[in-house]
């Protein structure tokens, strides 16, 4: 059974928050990337991982449910990112989530780190995680396909949006998802407005130093065929971060959680439990 909360996070904004499954269970805080929304999750939160965690799940400012306030300010200070996070852990009163941050959110977590430190979770899984971007990454650890779509997805024409998000997707996935998933995906992102779109690309962000700073466990979930956050961004934070492992994922692109979600849930499931003394 979903239950659904509003939580206020940083500067009033309101928060869709959600939680699904074993109350009693480790809690798993999956968070979604860029243009996208909780609902990306549904192959964990409708799995046999609900019989065992706590899985929440929510809207990142200016996505899905949430508020979505006009300005680049709400979006490119680093502290309202992170206390967004807190303020979901400290409303559901959750006690040393697992962060599981995909894409954008594997950035949001960084940010989470570097204004709290790492003692109220108990670890982080980066999911094809941006944790270096900045347009001059174009081509180096961000796919090419930002420099084509950037422009239509920030454009006020809802015919350029359209264009600019189909081609956004399209490069996401490896394989085609099937036609109900495609409709829910497009629909999750087109939602998104294209004033936020830009304000969360307005700032340049290297989470970096953060990682170098983990001693929790950290699990690093990347597909190699990712035209998006490229195997090279995987391979930085390899580089920076001591504590974590590498869990590669030949053939898949930017979405293991939903190109290879049995496998992606039994390794979330064993690192969460790694977690736990």
């Amino acid at each position: 059974m979903a239950i659904k909360h509003r939580i206020e996070g940083a500067g009033g904004v309101g928060l869709a928050v959600t939680e699904f499954g074993n109350p009693k269970g480790i809690p798993l805080l999956l968070i979604h990337g860029w243009t996208q929304s909780q609902l990306c999750w549904a192959r964990q939160y409708d799995s046999e991982l609900a019989d065992e965690f706590r899985i929440i799940t929510f809207d990142l400012r200016g996505h899905g449910d949430s508020d979505k306030p006009v300005g680049d300010a709400h979006y490119t200070d680093s502290k309202r990112w992170a206390d967004d996070v807190a303020a979901v852990m400290r409303g559901l009163q959750l006690d040393r989530p697992v962060l599981s941050g995909w894409s954008y959110g594997g950035l949001v977590s960084g940010l989470y780190t570097r204004h709290y430190g790492e003692d109220a979770i108990g670890g982080i899984n980066f999911v094809g995680a941006g944790i270096r971007v900045a347009p001059e990454q174009i081509g180096t650890l961000l796919g090419n396909v930002f420099a084509e779509v950037v422009p239509k997805v920030t454009s006020a024409e809802l015919g350029q949006n359209i264009d600019g998000i189909r081609q956004f997707l399209r490069a996401c996935f490896t394989a085609p998802i099937s036609r109900d998933d495609w409709e829910v995906v497009l629909a999750f992102n087109i939602a998104v407005p294209a004033h936020v779109r830009g304000s969360l690309l307005a700032a340049s962000w290297d989470v970096t130093p953060e990682l170098a700073k983990l001693r929790k466990p950290v699990l690093m979930s990347h597909g190699l065929a990712d035209e998006l956050t490229l195997p090279s961004m995987g391979e930085l934070l390899m580089a920076h971060c001591p504590a974590a492992r590498a869990s590669w994922y030949e053939g898949v692109g930017h979405g293991p959680f939903l190109e290879s979600p049995a496998r992606f849930n039994a390794e979330l499931a064993a690192f969460a439990r790694s977690t736990r003394p």
